[in-house]
């Protein structure tokens, strides 16, 4: 599937015409598909070639794939790390890491970083980067950038001029049309004991990438079912995101079993802790960041070349949960790290705003825009929690991943695992009925 820059320019130029407001300039948009690449990022590599020219990415299976798995298996399986970072050496590296993992690295004298040679294996369809090319030159936030129009089935800010608009960027990123999967959630705590949280079945569906739609109301919409552990069984919680956040927020509903009903749950949305993994992580958390950025001020520092988790696909299929989970951190010989460049957001609560997070910090792949770092401060400023994840690229479907993640907790020493699927799979679907996220289909999932 070769971008066909064009179309792609011809695209750019047709719209430039009947713009009006576009968050670009005219100049600017035609780089995209060109300079760029159709989803913004610098398509040449960097001047020592550790980063390299984008070229398309993966976009066939390889040969090791089987579809009739449901897996993905590992293209890279063969290579061996470049080198490691570990604390003895990190000072070396220091201008590619984040604080987040000088953090880790500093607090955990066994943890380290293999660096693997970088693969930009980043590819989406087709109509999603004529849609990204359409958005350039009409979309805008609304309510302070917390509202989002004029965008549909794309990247809606390609290229960003603030950091409401690259967060834009990250909620939006592209999952599929709809998903439904099985998986876990593992509490570790200091003393290195693996406790599953909850075991989930999930429906997701994206109306904002549904294309026969191009003003979509709805944003995104969850439909969790706690399967396990048993203490979890029955529960279940509906999450309903809307594209114009500035004017409609989360709507939630939570089905308890106890009452055989649902109730609607305004609390499940910001720092409320998730119940899904135990309270070790808010709701907003979830998948590095969710919901409305109404209590946050953010800003677009620029972009950098740092080490992050890319290609895992050792990290998020292949291997077991017993060989990830190990005391304190991840298993290191799981992990992947390549450089990569990233955009660097910085969200400061606002002085008339409430949250559990005084600063927060995002680094968003260029390629996906996926959020594939995070830190997070307490009230006093201190580093609380810092997270990662990776970007796997779905290469049977084209979806660029962005799925299973890690928050650890600096003050305890505790980590938590979300959204474990390697012993189980992701189904990809078409859009899905308003009838799937009601709250009676809650009910009728969660009864036992």
């Amino acid at each position: 599937m070769q971008v066909n820059t064009q179309i792609m320019t011809a695209t750019i130029c047709l719209i430039l015409a009947q713009a009006v407001g576009a968050a670009v300039t005219p100049e600017e948009a035609n780089t995209l598909g060109t300079h760029l690449t159709p989803m913004g990022a610098e398509r040449n590599g960097n001047r020592d070639n550790t980063i390299p020219a984008w070229q398309g990415g993966l976009k066939t299976p390889p040969a090791c794939y089987k579809k009739e798995e449901g897996r993905l298996c590992d293209p890279f399986a063969n290579e061996k790390p470049l080198f490691s970072i570990d604390a003895g050496n990190m000072q070396q590296y220091g201008d590619r890491l984040s604080e987040g993992q000088k953090a880790l690295l500093k607090r955990y004298p066994g943890y380290r970083m293999d660096v693997y040679p970088s693969h930009r294996t980043a590819a989406l369809p087709q109509w999603l980067y004529e849609n990204t090319a359409n958005n350039a030159v009409r979309a805008h936030t609304t309510g302070g950038g917390i509202g989002l129009q004029n965008a549909s089935a794309g990247t809606p800010f390609p290229i960003p001029k603030d950091g409401y608009e690259a967060m834009w960027n990250h909620l939006t990123r592209y999952l599929g049309q709809a998903r439904t999967s099985i998986s876990d959630t593992y509490n570790v705590d200091a003393a290195g004991n693996a406790t599953l949280a909850v075991r989930t079945k999930s429906l997701e569906d994206f109306p904002y990438y549904d294309r026969k739609k191009t003003d979509a109301e709805v944003l995104w919409r969850l439909r969790h079912n706690y399967v396990a552990p048993a203490r979890q069984a029955g529960w279940g919680i509906i999450l309903i995101d809307y594209v114009n956040a500035a004017s409609k927020g989360r709507r939630a509903w939570q089905y308890l079993p106890g009452q055989r009903r649902v109730k609607l749950a305004p609390d499940l949305a910001f720092d409320t802790p998730a119940t899904q993994n135990a309270g070790a992580a808010f709701y907003d958390d979830i998948f590095m960041f969710n919901g409305s950025m109404e209590r946050f001020d953010f800003k677009l520092i620029g972009k950098k070349e740092i080490f992050i988790p890319y290609n895992t696909y050792k990290w998020g299929w292949t291997a077991t949960v017993k060989d990830i989970l190990k005391p304190q951190f991840v298993n290191p010989d799981v992990m992947r790290w390549e450089l990569h460049r990233v955009w660097v957001v910085e969200a400061t609560l606002k002085s008339d705003a409430r949250h559990g997070y005084s600063k927060r910090r995002f680094y968003l792949d260029e390629d996906t825009w996926i959020a594939v770092l995070n830190e997070n401060y307490d009230a006093r400023g201190e580093l609380w929690r810092t997270a990662a994840m990776s970007v796997t690229p779905n290469y049977d479907v084209l979806v660029p991943g962005g799925n299973t993640h890690v928050y650890y907790d600096l003050n305890s020493g505790a980590y938590s695992h979300i959204s474990m699927v390697n012993e189980h799979k992701i189904d990809y679907l078409g859009p899905q009925p308003d009838t799937a996220f009601a709250p009676d289909a809650l009910a009728g999932a969660g009864i036992r």
